[in-house]
């Protein structure tokens, strides 16, 4: 069965060329949340990554979202223009990648959190800042 992916973003041009994206890649796109109450219903369809943006159509959520998302078993990757919002990491998720992104870091990223899920020794994508034991500083970003 291939990975199913929660798309959380409120521009939905962005959210639909990701969409496209990820079934190109052969990955099961299961929505697109653009606000708390969409992800929180779509979690319930058990995605196994969600990509989520920080600041959505109810403000900058997307923290506690991906919080939520996390304490419920879902690899949370955050994909944000703003990585320095979360420079301190978030509890449960696994990092951050910078926007805009392209076809080959939304594969690599996903790859990399079904591995964590799997307990693979997984080496970061480029791009991608993870948050693991020790948080990324601001320092990191850039």
């Amino acid at each position: 069965m291939s990975p199913r992916i929660l798309i959380v973003e409120d521009e939905m041009i962005v959210a639909m060329e990701m969409e496209a994206v990820i079934e190109d890649l052969g990955f099961e796109p299961i929505g697109i949340a653009a606000d708390t109450a969409d992800a929180l219903s779509l979690a319930e369809k058990r995605p196994d990554v969600a990509l989520v943006d920080l600041n959505l159509r109810d403000g900058p959520t997307g923290p506690d979202i991906g919080r939520k998302l996390a304490e419920r078993g879902i690899q949370v990757v955050f994909v944000t223009a703003n990585p320095r919002m979360v420079a301190n990491g978030i509890p449960g998720a696994l990092g951050v990648v910078g926007k805009p992104i392209d076809d080959g870091t939304i594969a690599s990223v996903i790859s990399f959190a079904i591995g964590q899920r799997d307990g693979e020794a997984v080496m970061p994508p480029p791009g991608f800042l993870p948050f693991g034991s020790g948080n990324v500083s601001a320092g990191q970003i850039g």
